[in-house]
């Protein structure tokens, strides 16, 4: 009987169409409110007269809700967080990348103003005749203790510390740990006349402490320059952030090969933070993390071509036996400074 009164599927399609028509247009009156709203859930239909009171159960329509308030409103937050935080800190390490690239770690050595005041002070320590202290480097030793308190540091006060602070973790005051303590931000502002930096912050506790910190560590980095070179440069965070990428400059130390050294440790007498690697090493392992790139090991190598300044293939400068003694001539590898000798005009003729 069925099948004479619909013998093709397509008028099968079509009483089931018009049956559906029906049910969707009017099932919900037939069916009651709370009955119609559970079968539009498990039967979405682009009807919205099944259930005149609560039309949007259509599969599209709260799809659209999650879009709109869900989906459209996490996009606008990501795009404000990207605008905000992600795009700005992209730029500071897109250009710190930009100076690194070029010039490397030469900025700890050449350029950072804390450790160009370190080096004078310490001249002015040997010129007074203060004896110079040195950390021992003999299976590192005092040098091995001190390498990982920057990296401590960076990781605690530099990332750490303010992330926690953003999150709300921390107070408000530990925002900026590291600034806050760092004794380069005491001694340039001093050199400027503005004594504002010295003074302690006494809003709160934290911000109490950090000022305090931060007048031990430039007195530490003052009176400790006076008699060890680079003291401050030693636990620098900055050194521990530039050494995280220095491969990736061609700005670099290069001591290819140990055959042509002499085991003098020279090299390392004329370091600043006393590397013993360079004078033990070769290759990679010589350019240590710790090296500031200053170029002192190359003046007083006393051997030819055995340490080298290098920008990517070009040698910058190179070791050499006759720059070594016209070197040691005014200043001996530890940073002594020879005195100079004074000649009587008619003594000096008389000689020659």
């Amino acid at each position: 009987m069925l099948k004479t009164l619909i013998p093709t599927l397509g008028r099968l399609r079509l009483f089931v169409q018009i049956a559906m028509l029906f049910f969707t247009l009017y099932g919900g009156a037939v069916v009651g409110h709370y009955s119609a709203e559970k079968i539009t859930g498990a039967l979405p239909a682009l009807s919205c007269s099944y259930d005149m009171q609560n039309p949007a159960y259509c599969v599209l329509i709260p799809t659209q809700h999650q879009l709109h308030h869900r989906v459209g409103e996490a996009i606008v937050r990501a795009q404000q967080l990207t605008l905000q935080m992600v795009l700005p800190l992209l730029m500071t390490v897109l250009t710190f990348f930009a100076f690194f690239f070029v010039l490397g770690k030469v900025f700890c050595g050449w350029v950072c103003p804390l450790g160009t005041l370190q080096e004078l002070i310490g001249r002015l320590g040997r010129r007074l005749g203060l004896g110079l202290r040195r950390f021992e480097s003999g299976d590192l030793g005092g040098v091995g203790r001190m390498r990982p308190v920057k990296w401590l540091l960076l990781l605690a006060l530099v990332f750490l510390v303010p992330l926690l602070t953003g999150l709300g973790v921390t107070p408000h005051s530990l925002g900026n740990p590291w600034c806050d303590v760092c004794p380069s931000r005491i001694a340039t502002t001093l050199l400027t006349g503005n004594t504002e930096q010295l003074a302690l912050r006494l809003g709160d506790g934290w911000s109490f402490a950090l000022g305090a910190i931060a007048n031990v560590l430039i007195g530490f980095t003052v009176v400790g320059a006076l008699a060890v070179r680079q003291p401050f440069c030693r636990i620098c965070p900055l050194l521990a952030f530039n050494a995280l990428f220095q491969r990736l400059s061609p700005m670099r130390l290069a001591k290819p090969s140990a055959d042509k050294c002499g085991k003098c440790h020279v090299c390392t007498d004329a370091c600043p933070l006393d590397i013993p690697e360079i004078s033990r090493q070769s290759g990679r392992k010589a350019y240590h993390e710790d090296c500031t790139l200053c170029g002192r090991c190359v003046e007083y190598c006393p051997q030819d071509g055995v340490i080298t300044l290098k920008w990517g293939p070009l040698a910058l400068f190179s070791s050499s036996r006759d720059y070594y003694k016209k070197r040691v001539a005014g200043e001996l590898p530890d940073g002594t400074v020879k005195p100079v000798k004074l000649v009587r005009r008619g003594k000096a003729h008389a000689n020659s």
